[in-house]
């Protein structure tokens, strides 16, 4: 049976805001754009950028990447001249279509009024490791299912403090590599006892530069699980506590669904506000409601005290194919202990329903379509398709500008209106979206895919 227990040390306020706190900003030469925590393994030239890959429109010749606290980054590009590196290994531009998104990558560019257009684009590639201190998740899960005290080991979470917070692999303490001198004292004083540290995937550089370190404070008997969480969650339930859902879905306002394992009695008299009833033993009820597993929804199970019942769902959701299942360290009796929201008297639904936080600076589907059928004055419908994609029909009243051309025309937008932009797939209005709310526009953008006919009606599709 796999434990659940998180050390008490993490919820340290002290150490978790010292670990956490941002470098002071620099004086002088702006610094090249990444997300924070990049920053501690990589140095970036000024014309470069690094992030997470996000979408590639090739008919309007851009990219966007996410990099982090930052605005999104658009860059143009020319296929004919981009250059493109994934794992050291050239491709063809094409390669872009369907490249993994949140794939983390380096982009080299050149800025000329103010438009940035990308020369190359480097995806990373998997973190260079000896052989000799790899450790697999059979190895892990043994662990795990054993337990520090039988097996004598320690696995260590490499990660920053909130992806910490939204779940981590059963038994894992948290030492962060960006810290990793100020808690090497959460290391084991036995340096021969065997250390597992683990962080964010195979292109993740977190753990392995942890071992680094630990290697040289004299630790023997170190690995790395090069796959780690993401390949845990997509195998086996983590485990989180009250504090961390406070703090990473709550707090945060990120959709997430609890899941209430005790009986169907013991959750009327009491559950935590919100939960769903799913009685150990009784998952099947449950399974045609389950959300699609690529949605990777957060389903937090707890029970009394975060046992078996809880334990028991989640390996049933997880066998479901769901991908980010949850047991709720101290169950109910640790959510009421940090006075967290409570429902008594009534029972609880027994239907999981779940919505993902939809894109920052999208408009639902319906308002959309209420919009686009009858558009107010105060409303305007951007059309940032190409020409020849709008032949075939647009919206009536529709300002066609494609994206490639907004820049330059953005003059012909007026601002008095509230704009809403779509394309084909929600690519291209999405980095549409971002130039006019750059510029001071009220936008948003469709992020879904649309066809529109000769007529003016148009079908949406759902995502």
């Amino acid at each position: 049976m796999f434990r659940t227990t998180l050390l008490g040390a993490l919820l340290l306020a002290a150490q978790i805001a010292s670990a956490q706190a941002p470098a002071a900003p620099a004086t002088g030469k702006a610094k090249p754009v990444q997300p924070a925590f990049c920053a501690a393994c990589h140095t970036l030239e000024p014309n470069q950028m690094g992030g997470y890959f996000e979408s590639a429109a090739f008919k309007s010749q851009a990219m966007q990447l996410d990099v982090g606290a930052a605005a999104p980054q658009i860059l143009r590009f020319d296929p004919k001249a981009l250059k493109v590196i994934d794992a050291g290994v050239e491709k063809q531009p094409d390669f872009l279509k369907d490249a993994k998104k949140r794939h983390e990558v380096q982009v080299t560019y050149v800025e000329k009024d103010g438009v940035k257009v990308a020369s190359e684009i480097r995806f990373k590639p998997p973190a260079k490791i000896d052989p000799a201190n790899l450790i697999d998740y059979a190895g892990v899960a043994k662990l795990v299912a054993e337990g520090p005290a039988k097996a004598a080991y320690t696995l260590i979470d490499s990660r920053p403090l909130p992806r910490f917070q939204e779940g981590a692999i059963p038994t894992a303490i948290h030492l962060p590599f960006i810290g990793f001198d100020k808690f090497v004292d959460r290391l084991p004083k036995d340096k021969n006892q065997l250390v597992v540290f683990y962080c964010g995937g195979i292109t993740c550089t977190l753990s392995p530069n942890s071992l680094k370190k630990a290697k040289l404070l004299g630790y023997t008997n170190l690995r790395v699980y090069r796959e780690g969480q993401p390949e845990w969650a997509s195998r086996n339930y983590q485990v989180t506590t009250p504090a961390f859902v406070k703090a990473a879905y709550i707090d945060r306002d990120i959709p997430h669904v609890m899941i209430d394992a005790r009986t169907a009695d013991d959750a009327t008299s009491g559950h935590i506000k919100g939960a769903v009833s799913v009685p150990a033993g009784q998952e099947k009820a449950v399974l045609k409601s389950l959300p699609e597993p690529k949605l990777k929804a957060p389903l937090i199970v707890y029970d009394g005290r975060g046992g078996d019942q809880a334990v028991t769902v989640a390996q049933a959701l997880v066998k479901a194919g769901q991908q980010n299942v949850l047991v709720l360290n101290g169950g109910m009796i640790g959510w009421q202990a940090a006075g967290y929201a409570m429902e008594s008297g009534v029972p609880a639904p027994t239907l999981i329903a779940y919505a993902p936080k939809p894109r920052a600076g999208s408009i639902p589907m319906a308002e959309f379509t209420t919009l686009a059928k009858k558009t107010p004055a105060d409303v305007l419908i951007l059309d940032v398709r190409n020409a020849d994609e709008a032949s075939s029909g647009m919206i009536k009243g529709a300002l066609l500008i494609p994206d490639e051309e907004l820049a330059a025309r953005m003059a012909e937008v007026p601002k008095d209106k509230r704009i809403l932009t779509h394309c084909l797939t929600g690519i291209r209005a999405e980095m549409a979206y971002h130039k006019l709310k750059e510029a001071g526009y009220n936008a948003a953008f469709l992020n879904n895919e649309i066809e529109v006919a000769k007529d003016g009606s148009f079908k949406i599709t759902p995502r």
